[in-house]
Formats: structure tokens, C-alpha cells, sequence
């Protein structure tokens, strides 16, 4: 089975929800975001460095970052596989990344990208709905709430996030274009990208997956 996965997509893509389903077949997830937590909370002194830029609202650069993405995958727990969600974004941490993984025996298998087109990404976005207290995700047309506005989980409100709009979105996929669609070239030319079209529906998709990395 292929077990070390690099998951890829614009947003709206499904790649979070695909990561979700995927963590069953023993991969564990990691995004962006919890790798910068967990070193934080743990206190290591890339977390510290990290904070640094965090709290005054900086990105991280990128050898800070591609430090705490060594340290999380050369941990037990991903021994057994890891799924990366949101890591690398631009060349320079695929090509860190790949000399990286190496180093620590554990090369990346495949890159699975979810191809969507524009327009259902819009559609996707502009629907999303969160719970304001639980987090908890819906859609206005594909997953609706019991009750029209109430969390099903925990009854808290049902909010759009101020970013999941189609103008936000069109400058959130420019910036995919830009720094991360690179990317795709730079892992096909190395045999390892595999494409699947998200359009499917979510089940579809995760059987095929699922299918491609048994394999």
C-alpha cells in the first residue's frame, strides 16, 4: 500500500473531507495547522520561532516551517503512513520536503490531486456553512442541518465564514494558481502525481482512493 500521500486541490476541492475518510485506513492526517500547534503547544524551539510569527499575524517562512514538518513526520505515529494536507505550497518546500523525507526514511509515494472545476468550486464555497461553536461543517444544498440554521451536534448557530464567498474565493484560487499549481509539473515529472476528478461525489471519490493506494 502506498502509504506516505501528499494530498493536493484548490479550495473547495474536498481534500479535507477526503483526509477525513482516509485517516481509516491507518494514515494519520496532518495539516499545516496542527503541525504549527502541536510544536507550540509542546514548546519546541521551532514552535517558539513559529509563535514569533504567528502572533503578529506573519507568515512563517519557509525554513521555520519545512522544521516543524522534520520534526512531526519523524515521529512514531507516522510510521505507518501520513497523509499531508496543506504542505508543500510553493517549489522551494517540495524541493526541502523531498530531500527531507529521504533523509528520515520516509520518501513520499504519491501525490493525489483532486481536480474541480471553477464553478463547482464556487458553488462548494459560497454553500459552506460552520457551526460558531463546535466547528462542525454543512452545506446549504449537500449537507444540510436538521434544523435550518442549528447545529445538528451541539445546536449552536450555523455561520458563513467571511472568507467562503465567491470573491474571496476567486483570490484565494489566484493564489493557487500562482504558488501552488507549479507544484503539479514539478511532481508529475517525477512519476508520482495521480489525478482524480472530485466531482464524483465524496463516497465515489474515497472508493477510488482507496482503490489506487491498496494497490
Amino acid at each position: 500500500m502506498k502509504k506516505n500521500i501528499i494530498l493536493m486541490g484548490a479550495p473547495g476541492a474536498g481534500k479535507g473531507t477526503l483526509a477525513k475518510q482516509l485517516i481509516s485506513l491507518g494514515l494519520i492526517h496532518i495539516s499545516t495547522g496542527d503541525m504549527f500547534r502541536e510544536a507550540i503547544n509542546e514548546g519546541t524551539e521551532l514552535g517558539k520561532l513559529a509563535n514569533s510569527y504567528i502572533k503578529d499575524g506573519n507568515l512563517v517562512p519557509d525554513d521555520v516551517t519545512i522544521g516543524i514538518v522534520r520534526e512531526r513526520l519523524s515521529k512514531d505515529d507516522c510510521k505507518n503512513g501520513f497523509l499531508l494536507d496543506g504542505f508543500p505550497r510553493t517549489l522551494p518546500q517540495a524541493e526541502a520536503l523531498e530531500k527531507m523525507s529521504k533523509e528520515i526514511s520516509r520518501p513520499i509515494d504519491v501525490v493525489i490531486n483532486l481536480d474541480c472545476d471553477e464553478e463547482e468550486l464556487v458553488r462548494r464555497i459560497s454553500g459552506r456553512r460552520v457551526c460558531k461553536n463546535c466547528g462542525a461543517p454543512y452545506h446549504i444544498t449537500n449537507k444540510k442541518p436538521l434544523v435550518e440554521g442549528i447545529c445538528d451536534i451541539c445546536g449552536g448557530p450555523l455561520i458563513q465564514r467571511k472568507d467562503d464567498n465567491e470573491e474571496s474565493l476567486k483570490v484565494r484560487l489566484q493564489h493557487y494558481v500562482q504558488d501552488t499549481k507549479p507544484l503539479l509539473d514539478f511532481y508529475q515529472d517525477k512519476g508520482l502525481l495521480q489525478n482524480f476528478d472530485s466531482l464524483v461525489g465524496m463516497n465515489v471519490l474515497f472508493d477510488e482512493v482507496s482503490v489506487f493506494l491498496k494497490k
